[in-house]
């Protein structure tokens, strides 16, 4: 099965970046320290950091 998370179509707000991302996180078994360090990288600056790191994330549970 090939994991295809993508964040085209989630929509832009904030929370909603960030929610899809922890889901996708937990489906992919990431512990919770995993997931609240992402949470934490993802808000330490602005936007366009939450979406790099979210981006980043991505990438990496679809194994890119």
């Amino acid at each position: 099965m090939d994991k295809e998370y993508c964040l085209i179509g989630v929509d832009g707000n904030a929370f909603s970046v960030m929610g899809y991302v922890t889901k996708a996180m937990r489906r992919e078994n990431k512990t919770e320290e995993e997931i609240a360090t992402y949470r934490d990288k993802a808000m330490e600056s602005d936007y366009n950091n939450l979406l790099r790191i979210s981006q980043d994330m991505v990438e990496e549970l679809n194994g890119e």
